[in-house]
């Protein structure tokens, strides 16, 4: 299995501050101040959903940088589900997830006495995607779009060509591209899009996005899903799908995918997994925990999520911060 790591650590690294003149009480104050916040150390193991990692990724260099130089977070990307078979077996403190935790999972962590909270952290469109200069599948209706991708709804067999879809398209097979099944999104895409039914054979597969984007950049009739996020920082590179659930065609974009918003239908949380027992035995799994909820909106606007409420990010922290 290929897992993907992005390391920052910056332990080594050492602050030292002069103050003079009239200053130099204020400048011990600020000095004191910053050395309480940076008296945890240590460091913070986390891995899993390929989509969340852009988002972690982020707030963890952001808090090794701005908030805690001591503290070494390493987040890995091996997928949800991969990610959970550590995470259920106690060698992670969280475990990024583009989909909520299995009924399995929750049983293997009870079986090994480990307490988990599961957090929302943003909102992620699920966004087809294809060659840049495809012309024709600009817009497609949402059952057709999904139907491409079941073995046998659109064509007799499992060679389904733009023409099936629109007989005004190319009579081109498509080639359709995912994820695989280490990841969230390709369980979210299989039992949430499309109920269980059999993808078309032939499905290329991909344990990496950055390959997923390479190969539909490269193929003229492809037709792939993934995350928002791997969309938007490659659209230079890709065609996108606008849906049409019914009320005409919808951009997936940060202003439409909400709970409530025009690309509902596809849009989906995005979680963290901690372990209490991290939190409460590690202070730089709490602090970085905590943190998570303090650069949430940034984070998930910089790399392509929509953010949560306010509101909802506060209260998570509260939970991070009251854990026993």
């Amino acid at each position: 299995m290929k897992t993907s790591t992005l390391l920052f650590s910056f332990a080594g690294l050492t602050a030292v501050l002069t103050a003079c003149g009239d200053s130099e009480a204020g400048s011990n104050e600020d000095t004191a101040n910053s050395a309480n916040e940076n008296d945890v150390s240590g460091s913070v193991q986390i891995d899993g959903s390929g989509t969340v990692y852009p988002f972690m990724a982020y707030a963890a260099e952001s808090f090794m940088t701005e908030e805690n130089p001591n503290v070494s977070v390493e987040v890995s990307r091996a997928g949800t589900s991969a990610g959970m078979d550590r995470y259920v077996n106690g060698e992670t403190d969280l475990s990024n997830a583009s989909r909520s935790m299995t009924d399995e999972e929750k049983s293997q962590l009870e079986e090994n006495g480990i307490e988990s909270e599961e957090f929302q952290v943003a909102l992620d469109g699920m966004t087809f995607v294809t060659h840049p200069e495809n012309d024709w599948a600009e817009e497609m209706d949402d059952e057709d779009l999904l139907n491409a991708f079941i073995s046998g709804a659109t064509a007799d067999g499992d060679d389904v060509q733009w023409s099936d879809i629109d007989p005004e398209w190319p009579d081109e097979e498509i080639n359709f591209y995912g994820p695989n099944e280490n990841h969230g999104t390709y369980e979210y895409f299989v039992e949430t899009l499309i109920d269980e039914q059999d993808l078309v054979d032939g499905i290329d597969l991909q344990q990496d996005y950055s390959t997923l984007v390479e190969l539909v950049s490269d193929d003229e009739n492809a037709l792939g899903f993934f995350g928002f996020g791997y969309y938007i920082n490659n659209e230079d590179q890709l065609g996108v799908v606008e849906v049409d659930f019914g009320d005409g065609p919808v951009e997936p974009s940060l202003d439409t995918i909400a709970e409530d918003g025009d690309y509902a239908d596809f849009t989906r949380p995005v979680f963290t997994n901690v372990r209490v027992d991290s939190v409460n035995e590690n202070p730089a799994v709490k602090s970085f925990s905590s943190y998570i909820f303090d650069i949430a909106e940034e984070a998930a606007i910089e790399t392509g999520f929509a953010p949560l409420p306010e509101e909802q990010l506060q209260d998570s922290k509260e939970k991070i911060e009251d854990m026993e």
